[in-house]
């Protein structure tokens, strides 16, 4: 007897379509599966065979072999258990071979029968809807989440007898639709503090309107107890809300990482990650065997935030130079290449000097020049020259914070911030640059239209500080952005200077 079914890989982001063939002959019993599985496939054999028992149904005491087609593409994962068993009940009568008909079957299966959750399956609903297929059976904690994609029958089943009965009998079967979100998964996590909590740091708190208005990355630099990291962490207050499509991606990553909390169908806050500086190269870029998303994916239409930037793996911050300039990450192997969408705000901070107190009237430094100089070479000319803004944020006195006035709510900053990225969006259009920090080539050129007194200041300027070409396009893009803020169709000479007071920090 054979059966045949559908289900699904994830390969990168993106979902891929897997054949499952079933076949059950007389013979000595042995149970062997090809296609390339890997170990993870291969275990499934074990699993298969305790759920079925212990679901009451009778295994097959035959010879049992299972393609995964297309078979020179690797599988791992655990989601092949829940279609391996149904094609082996398939086989034996329990389950019409019919019913399989355009449903993609995804699940891990435990000893008792029971289904537990998976990666990816946000892609692999796209995927089956677009490949014109009807139905979708997987395990209730992922039915949010498939839910999103519409046009998609979506049944859920908490335990194999379940899936066999919602397939045998379609119009009884549990939809996606009857699973409620959990109150705690529901509620949106509140952003950490408003801008209103920091007390003076005006400077900084310019470069951080400029950094969420455009997208720009921002590097603050200043003494430990400067308020670096509080800053950092209320950049996600003042920025857009996500959009659909926005959200769409980021629930595909974080659902494939598997970070996705559970009763979530689709993210609604902006991704804030802040790895510590122990992080490795894959866990900040992504890869391994089987690629997965790294930090700087996980944060994409986002914030990454790097505490203590001179801290990091000199291998691991050279490796960020492909996405800070493309918006992606890209991941060869022999069999396939993985492309990770990588389009993130970097917050990167930093102190001075290895001690942190260089500058700092209320402590003595005691680096010596090499050291400081030795300390401040960690961070490349490459890397710095990818950062947009850079700001010294110095220590307050006591006093100041104390008694100084609460500053500008998130909720203003943000006023100004949306209305600056809709201006973006009326002059890119649909299908352009999301920022002016996403713009390339002769595209930037386009965008920032030069009064003749900034062209002037912006070309001394260039000569004066030794600005690469990369650096000179980025003071535009942040020129561009700063004249946006103040509703200004030109990039005029007050615009160029106030991008270019972000660089003169070294």
């Amino acid at each position: 007897m054979l059966a045949s079914l559908r289900s699904a890989a994830v390969f990168g982001v993106d979902a891929y379509p897997v054949h499952i063939e079933v076949d059950v002959a007389f013979g000595l019993p042995h149970f062997t599966m090809v296609g390339l599985p890997d170990a993870t496939v291969r275990e499934s054999r074990d699993r298969v065979r305790s759920a079925i028992r212990n679901s009451g149904f009778e295994f097959p005491p035959h010879r049992i072999t299972v393609n995964l087609a297309p078979a020179d593409v690797r599988k791992a994962g655990s989601s092949f258990d829940l279609p391996i068993a149904l094609g082996l009940l398939a086989t034996s009568g329990p389950l019409t071979r019919r019913a399989v008909d355009d449903t993609v079957i995804v699940g891990e299966l435990s000893l008792d029968g029971g289904i537990n959750g998976i990666r990816g399956v946000l892609p692999i609903a796209v995927a089956a809807r677009r490949l014109g297929l009807k139905r979708l059976l997987l395990p209730p904690q992922n039915a949010l989440e498939a839910s999103v994609v519409e046009g998609l029958d979506v049944c859920v089943a908490r335990s194999l007898p379940e899936a066999v009965d919602a397939l045998n009998r379609p119009e009884a079967a549990t939809r996606a639709a009857a699973f409620e979100p959990s109150a705690p998964a529901a509620a949106a996590p509140a952003r950490e503090g408003d801008l209103a909590d920091v007390r003076g740091q005006l400077l900084a708190r310019r470069a951080l309107e400029v950094a969420a208005a455009g997208g720009h990355n921002l590097l603050l630099t200043g003494p430990p107890g400067a308020g670096k990291t509080m800053m950092a962490r209320r950049l996600g207050s003042v920025l857009p809300p996500l959009t659909f499509d926005e959200a769409l991606e980021c629930t595909a990553i974080h659902s494939v990482a598997g970070t996705l909390p559970p009763g979530v169908g689709l993210l609604t806050e902006r991704p804030f990650r802040a790895p510590h500086h122990t992080v490795s190269n894959v866990a900040l870029v992504g890869g391994g065997t089987v690629p997965r998303p790294g930090e700087i994916s996980l944060a994409h239409n986002g914030v990454l935030f790097l505490d203590e930037l001179p801290e990091f793996d000199r291998r691991a911050l050279e490796v960020l130079r492909q996405p800070l300039e493309e918006g992606r990450v890209t991941i060869a192997r022999a069999a396939r290449t993985a492309v990770f969408p990588a389009r993130f705000v970097l917050v990167a901070a930093m102190n001075p000097c290895p001690c942190g107190f260089f500058g700092d009237d209320r402590r003595v430094c005691r680096c010596t020049p090499t050291q400081i100089a030795k300390y401040r070479g960690r961070l490349s000319g490459p890397l710095r020259d990818r950062i947009d803004l850079i700001v010294e944020v110095p220590a307050l006195a006591i006093s100041a914070i104390a008694e100084g006035a609460p500053g500008e709510s998130s909720a203003a900053v943000r006023e100004r911030v949306l209305a600056a990225r809709s201006v973006q969006q009326q002059r890119y259009g649909a299908n352009g640059p999301r920022t002016n920090a996403d713009l390339r080539g002769a595209a930037v050129a386009a965008a920032c239209a030069l009064t003749n007194d900034a062209r002037t200041l912006l070309s001394r300027a260039a000569t004066r500080m030794g600005l690469t070409a990369r650096g000179y396009d980025r003071v535009l893009k942040v020129a561009r952005t700063v004249a946006d803020l103040a509703g200004a169709r030109q990039v005029h000479a007050d615009h160029i200077a106030e991008a270019l007071q972000y660089r003169l920090v070294e």
